[in-house]
């Protein structure tokens, strides 16, 4: 199946609703940075907040993903986006708030909508045909990095030449404008009936090898993104640099995405072995980034890391559907959501600490081998699954759909 035979009104309506409604999640940071950085300890102040609102999210997603029903998801959709918007428009009503304030909006933000992304996943993969599946979810990917891309310069432009506040009235327009797009999408995914909790609880916990690679792969994009500037400078280069070289990533990761599609199934090995075999790719580029001399060399190679890191992600997000019952995949999806979460944030904490005593080289080689740790860690324990416990997993979602390589 070619990508033409996605641009039906319904996948052209979900794509409304996923830029809508993720656009404001990816400008959050940075606009929450921008918004208290006049006040005293500005960017501290800014940094602490941004971490309230990432813990919302890591917090939530695999709470509010496990209550998502597959057949009805449209109102907890609502509920979460609406509590999103509320978050947003909050911040940027009140940025003169206290800080205790301006901390708990910023994690009503994070938390509402934090299980959107696995809904609308499984949405997606429900209203598209079996073997489309490959394509649709290239395409989310395709437009998630281009939202990524987008996001920094949009939050930057309007903050500094509007007003700090005009990013996050905007962020909560979007996140309510998304919310009226869902009412144009089905109300749900098919599936079968649901499991009991407990039952639900070991399915996901059965596949966390899955989700230790996908947190791997991310400790890699934190690295490339949070220690960049401080790399340049060590250089000897412009720091004006680092956002081009960023965008080259989130450009190259578009690509590959939309690459990876084409060929839907066709990629020669099984899953897990292009997941490490593509993980391990992104490291050796990023590590290639803590040695090579000059910004041309680093953003061919930061390109190169990001044309594999959208399959990379793919392949753990096409695994978690083969393992996985339909009825578990919204709370699959929001537990590799977290955990990707948790692997930026733990990879940034790393990063800064490091930073301190170490050569920004050598804080990126340190991190890049807690990622071919974690790498080999996902891999041996995704072996052991696929050896005891992939056939009982699998005959739980085979009613479902069958995807095979």
């Amino acid at each position: 199946m070619s990508y033409r035979e996605l641009a039906t009104r319904p996948v052209l309506a979900w794509s409304a609703v996923m830029v809508t409604g993720r656009l404001p999640v990816a400008m959050a940071p940075l606009a929450l940075v921008f918004l208290v950085r006049e006040r005293p300890g500005g960017y501290t102040l800014g940094a602490v907040i941004a971490a309230a609102y990432v813990l919302g999210e890591i917090v939530a997603a695999p709470v509010l993903g496990m209550r998502m029903r597959a057949e009805k998801a449209r109102p907890q959709l609502v509920g979460g986006l609406a509590v999103g918007a509320v978050g947003f428009a909050g911040l940027g009503l009140a940025p003169g708030a206290h800080p205790v304030v301006l901390a708990a909006l910023a994690v009503v933000a994070g938390a509402g909508p934090a299980a959107v992304p696995g809904g609308l996943r499984a949405l997606l993969t429900g209203m598209v045909p079996e073997r489309a599946v490959t394509q649709a979810m290239s395409m989310e990917s395709v437009l998630t990095f281009g939202i990524w891309a987008a996001a920094p310069a949009l939050a930057t432009g309007l903050a500094l030449g509007v007003d700090p506040a005009v990013p996050l009235l905007l962020q909560g327009a979007l996140m309510a404008l998304s919310v009226a797009g869902l009412w144009l999408l089905p109300a749900g995914w098919a599936a079968e009936p649901p499991s009991k909790g407990a039952e639900a609880r070991r399915a996901l916990l059965r596949v966390w090898p899955i989700y230790v690679l996908g947190a791997g792969a991310l400790t890699l994009l934190a690295l490339a993104e949070l220690i960049l500037p401080a790399l340049l400078e060590q250089r000897g280069i412009a720091i004006g640099w680092a956002g081009p070289l960023l965008a080259g990533f989130s450009v190259g990761s578009a690509v590959g995405a939309f690459v990876y599609g084409l060929r839907g199934g066709g990629w020669p090995g099984s899953l897990p072995v292009q997941s490490v075999v593509l993980i391990l790719s992104v490291s050796a580029g990023v590590a290639l980034i803590a040695v090579l001399p000059g910004a041309p060399a680093m953003g061919v190679a930061l390109a190169s890391s990001g044309l594999l890191m959208a399959p990379a992600m793919l392949t753990r997000n096409l695994a978690l559907r083969e393992l996985l019952p339909p009825s578990a995949l919204a709370a699959g999806y929001s537990v590799m959501y977290a955990a990707v979460g948790a692997g930026y944030a733990a990879s940034g904490t790393l990063a800064g600490g490091l930073l301190k005593v170490v050569a920004p080289s050598t804080a990126i080689l340190c991190g890049v081998g807690l990622t071919v740790l974690l790498t080999v860690i996902g891999a041996v324990g995704e072996r052991r699954l696929s050896r005891r416990g992939g056939p009982e997993v699998q005959t739980a979602s085979a009613p479902a759909r069958k995807v095979r390589r």
